[in-house]
């Protein structure tokens, strides 16, 4: 597992220290008779209430890595080459989205400066660079830990009193936040006295609230939650605070698809298609190929500060009998490691989720309308000449292959192998990029995976009907706006290599049967293509397959692309390759 940033990620970031005055050793209270209760400012309980207070830096340590600081919102960062504006802490989920989009976890992001940081006493700073950003982390505490107190807050408002030496009150403050307090005590002097409008009252971690009448209950109340909780102060941002009957349950509530497993960095996925994890209440674990023999083991969880752990073991087969560390659960979706060498992506599926298939179902979806390639690979190598193209499953065995206005003619037929898993026989004479006999590995909606069994072959269609009452509203919004309109390039860059300079004087012309033409600026025709629109059921992202005819000037541009923007103005297009580098396409409104 690792996350790679531009600033040094590995390194682990330090906590920025807090400007605390010094304190005593031991918590004092002033009290003179009917006076007030009172404290000095430089007291070890006025620290306590400082860290109480103190801002959490931790809630964006996706971003910088730390919790001694938090980054001032807004903010710009490029995320996997995707451009993001942070504008609250409910827009860092993004960042995890994409970031969890990618299995590999090989994740980039870049910081675009100046930058605003607010410290632990909510000083702010503006920092113009990486260099300065750095040299800040240099003296936070190893492991991403800070001073401030998180387990328990003050709830507002609050009203505190000032005295001086004489213990003669001088002012009544009220405060309504934590940076309200934090600077109260801030502009305070050493030799100043202070006390609160008692009773004071505190949420804990749990949403429980407690109230003190005093300052030896508020210290106590303080000191007996401040370590009650994980205050989530690492830099792994994906460790997602296991809670061990959370994880559990969600362990034994439906079965588990194998969708990627590496043993001893051998990559063995292909060998795991359609497999199954089934974790029982009883500690058990029954595994296998779904509708064959299955095995049966022992799983068990733990929890500690260092994460969730799941060990599994099986007596008749060795390969995954690991202790797995926990890197990532959430969206249906469990992420196992050990160390670099041993992974495991397990994807969820309910009763309501899986298909009771029999072969004739099965041929029946298969039949229900075309569907267009969005993947062809051959021992690994992406076949880029069928993208687009559209197979079309007929009666009587019948199968045509329509790419770039050529139409290709076979045979198909369905059966289940020895394990009783479906294979689909395709046969087209001319086309040998998709004549196998294809493992159906997965069927979800409106996407079919195929794979050859112990092989680097697989095959990806998307559904496509004519009348599809049901049409996601964002898909029929990409179609009104591709209705017979022109687009001029703003930027086409492979591998992250940009050319743009090369089609800035060319037009897409997209009409709204799917076909694209490129014009130049007289109008003439250069090339023809086709596009397609669909919402990628296993990840749920807008997508978009170009495609041309292959030896075009513009077969570059033939991809699979998510969508990342798209309006009546302006469309951006982003494909991650195989190297990890990424294509990109923007189209602005002629």
């Amino acid at each position: 597992m690792k996350k790679i940033f531009n600033y040094a990620m590995y390194v682990s970031l330090l906590t920025i220290a807090l400007s605390f005055t010094g304190c005593q050793d031991e918590f004092e209270e002033i009290n003179n008779g009917d006076e007030p209760t009172a404290i000095s400012a430089n007291s070890s309980t006025a620290d306590l209430i400082q860290r109480t207070s103190s801002n959490d830096g931790s809630c964006d340590n996706i971003v910088d890595g730390t919790s001694c600081f938090q980054i001032k919102f807004p903010y710009t960062v490029e995320v996997n080459g995707i451009t993001l504006t942070i504008e609250s802490e409910d827009d860092l989920e993004q960042i995890e989205e994409i970031f969890d989009s990618v299995d590999d976890d090989e994740n980039l992001l870049d910081i675009i400066f100046p930058i605003t940081i607010t410290a632990g006493d909510f000083s702010e700073i503006t920092i113009n660079g990486l260099e300065e950003l750095r040299e800040l982390a240099a003296d936070c505490k190893e492991g991403g830990e800070d001073d401030d107190i998180e387990c328990i807050d003050f709830v507002y408002p609050i009203t505190l009193f000032t005295f001086n030496v004489n213990l003669e009150q001088t002012s009544t403050i009220e405060v309504t936040s934590d940076r309200e307090l934090r600077l109260f005590f801030k502009d305070l002097g050493d030799d100043n006295l202070i006390s609160f409008d008692f009773p004071v009252t505190l949420k804990l971690y749990d949403e429980t609230t407690i109230t003190v009448a005093s300052n030896q209950e508020l210290v106590a109340a303080i000191e007996n939650a401040k370590d009650n909780c994980d205050e989530d102060d690492d830099d792994d941002y994906n460790d997602d605070d296991f809670n061990i009957d959370e994880f559990k349950n969600e362990l034994v509530e439906c079965v588990w698809f194998i969708t990627e497993f590496k043993r001893d960095n051998i990559d063995q996925t292909p060998q795991f298609v359609n497999y199954i994890l089934n974790f029982k209440e009883d500690g058990t674990v029954v595994t296998g190929f779904t509708g064959a023999t299955t095995n049966e083991g022992t799983w068990s969880t733990t929890v500690s500060d260092n994460g969730a752990k799941l060990t599994i073991e099986f007596d008749s087969s060795t390969d995954f009998n690991l202790e797995w560390n926990v890197y990532d659960i959430g969206d249906d979706k469990i992420k196992l490691y050990n160390g670099d060498s041993n992974r495991v992506i397990m994807k969820q599926f309910c009763d309501e989720d899986l298909h009771e298939l029999t072969t004739e179902g099965v041929s029946e979806i298969l039949r229900d309308c075309s569907w267009i390639i969005k993947s062809v690979k051959n021992n690994g190598d992406q076949i880029d000449r069928l993208l687009g193209g559209a197979l079309e499953f007929q009666p009587q065995g019948v199968i045509t292959l329509t790419n770039n206005a050529m139409v290709s003619q076979g045979t198909w037929a369905i059966t289940t192998n020895a394990q009783g898993r479906f294979v689909v026989a395709i046969s087209i004479g001319d086309e040998g990029a998709v004549s196998f006999e294809w493992l159906l590995s997965d069927l979800k909606d409106s996407i079919v995976k195929f794979n050859v069994e112990e092989t680097f072959y697989e095959l990806v269609i998307v559904k496509k009907c004519m009348d599809d009452d049901d049409e996601d509203e964002d898909i029929t919004y990409v179609k009104n706006i591709f209705d017979n309109t022109e687009w001029n390039v703003a930027l086409f860059s492979e591998n992250d290599d940009e050319s743009t300079d090369l089609y800035v004087n060319d037009t897409f012309y997209l009409a709204n049967d799917g076909t694209l033409e490129i014009r130049n600026p007289n109008g003439v025709v250069l090339s023809n293509g086709t596009w397609f629109v669909y919402r990628n059921a296993f990840s749920g992202k807008l997508e978009m397959i170009i495609s041309f005819e292959e030896g075009s000037n513009y077969y570059p541009f033939a991809n699979d692309y998510q969508i990342l923007e798209i309006d009546e103005t302006r469309i951006e297009l982003k494909h991650e390759n195989d190297t990890g580098l990424y294509d990109h396409l923007v189209l602005e409104r002629a």
